[in-house]
């Protein structure tokens, strides 16, 4: 279990810096100062925190499935975020309304993240003063947030090879939330029930008729776009 989330927030992490990556430089500097001024103002419960204590958090299932449904959601914003931006790239450059709202989540599981940083280094250095880690720690990270950031955006240059990994981070750590466990008891079982042999043919007859449809409209619509500039272009 532990394995699993040491995994889970280093893929959590890396999502963020690759999500800083499509700002502006400022902006991530102000995460980052954010992200160290949380590390800060956490440092007194950090220092009340125990090994036994925070491992037995760890273990609790309901904590597990409330934090694996908060993972499922932040990954449903990642890959609003990820479709949004290749749809003004390479279809539709009218904006949406909410874009902007997406452009400026940067994501809110770091957070935990790092209050669990903070406290295994605590935990892995006994008799050094508890605050001069906390601000060592505060500084790294809002110098290294936007450094990497930049060094992403300079390493990938093209900004939709950053968008399918940023897309295929998110999914990855979507899946490692849902298939955290404890004991053997998967989050999100699988529903034991006979398969539906009938269910099959509607099924496949839904896909295409909804198939079918979606080319229909968008056929439809190019043959009016078209009409319309050929009718602009000889008037």
């Amino acid at each position: 279990m532990e394995i699993i989330i040491q995994v889970l927030a280093l893929f959590i992490v890396i999502n963020s810096i690759l999500k800083l990556s499509f700002r502006k430089l400022w902006q991530a500097v102000v995460f980052g100062l954010l992200c160290a001024a949380f590390i800060v103002g956490t440092c007194r419960w950090a220092i009340l925190q125990s090994k036994t204590q925070l491992a037995d958090f760890l273990n609790d299932i309901r904590v597990m499935q409330d934090a694996a449904v908060l993972v499922t959601v932040e990954s449903v914003v990642c890959f609003a975020f990820c479709f949004v931006e290749l749809r003004q790239m390479y279809g539709r450059k009218k904006g949406i309304w909410w874009k902007r709202l997406l452009d400026w989540y940067p994501g809110l599981l770091l957070f935990p993240v790092l209050f669990y940083v903070q406290t295994q280094i605590i935990f892995g250095m006994p008799g050094t003063r508890f605050t001069l880690i906390s601000y060592a720690l505060a500084a790294l990270v809002a110098a290294g947030l936007p450094l990497l950031a930049r060094l992403a955006g300079r390493l990938y240059p093209e900004k939709a090879f950053r968008l399918e990994v940023h897309f295929l981070v998110s999914f990855f750590v979507c899946i490692t939330g849902l298939i955290t466990t404890e004991n053997g008891n998967v989050v999100y079982a699988a529903v034991k029930a006979p398969l539906n042999i009938n269910a099959l043919p509607a099924s496949v007859a839904a896909f295409a008729g909804l198939f079918l449809a979606g080319w229909g409209w968008h056929w439809l619509k190019w043959r009016i776009k078209s009409k319309n500039l050929f009718k602009h272009e000889n008037n």
